[in-house]
C-alpha cells in the first residue's frame, strides 16, 4: 500500500487516520503493520464498503477537503472500495538496525547470510560504488530489469544495510562495514 509523503506526515501528526483504496483484494489486513518512511503504521481495521457509505467525516479523516474529492480520487479504479483505519505505531526497526555497527560475530553471520543469497554482495558493492545512482541505472549495470532489482535492494534494507535516498540508495553505517571487511578479507 503506497502512501504519499504528505499523507504520511498527516498520519504521524494524527490529522489523518483513515485511507480508502480500490482493490480486487486487500493488500493489508486488520492487526497488520505497514513499514513506511515515517515509521510503522498499524492497520486497526479494514472493511469493504460501497462508495455511497463514504461520509463527509470519513473524507475529512482521510485528508480530503470533501467527499466528492475523495470519490474523484477513487474514480476509474476497478475493484472493491476498502475503508482502512490506521495510525502510527512506532519507529521502523530497520532504521535503528541500520545505525548499529555490527560486532565481529554479527559480521561473520551477515557474511554467511549474504553469500547464501549469491547476488547480495554484488548488489551491496554496486551501491557502495555508486551511492545515489538511479535504480534503473544500477539495475542495468547489474543486468536485471528494475522491477527485479529493487526487491533485492529492499531485502538488503531488511538487514539494515541500505537506505533509500530521493534518488537511488546508499549504504547505511551498518552496511558500510561489509565492504570494508570484504576488502580486508575479514567478512
Amino acid at each position: 500500500m503506497l502512501i504519499k509523503k504528505s499523507v504520511l506526515q498527516s498520519i504521524a501528526s494524527g490529522d489523518i487516520d483513515l485511507a480508502f483504496r480500490c482493490w480486487k483484494r486487500p493488500t493489508v489486513k486488520q492487526g497488520g503493520t505497514l513499514r513506511t518512511a515515517i515509521g510503522v503504521l498499524a492497520i486497526e481495521s479494514i472493511e469493504a464498503i460501497t462508495r455511497q457509505k463514504i461520509t463527509d467525516e470519513d473524507s475529512r479523516r482521510a485528508g480530503y477537503a470533501s467527499r466528492s474529492e475523495l470519490l474523484e480520487g477513487l474514480s476509474g479504479r476497478e475493484g472493491t472500495v476498502f475503508r482502512i483505519s490506521l495510525c502510527l505505531s512506532g519507529d521502523d526497526p530497520r532504521a535503528a538496525l541500520a545505525q548499529q555497527q555490527p560486532t565481529p560475530e554479527e559480521l561473520v553471520a551477515l557474511d554467511r547470510r549474504l553469500r547464501r543469497l549469491k547476488w547480495a554482495i554484488d548488489v551491496l558493492l554496486l551501491i557502495h560504488r555508486w551511492p545515489g545512482r538511479r535504480a534503473p541505472d544500477l539495475a542495468d549495470e547489474f543486468g536485471l530489469p528494475t522491477d527485479r532489482f529493487k526487491p533485492r535492494v529492499r531485502r538488503l534494507k531488511e538487514f539494515g544495510l541500505t537506505k533509500s535516498l530521493k534518488v537511488g540508495y546508499e549504504l547505511s553505517p551498518r552496511g558500510r562495514c561489509v565492504p570494508e571487511h570484504l576488502e580486508r578479507g575479514q567478512a
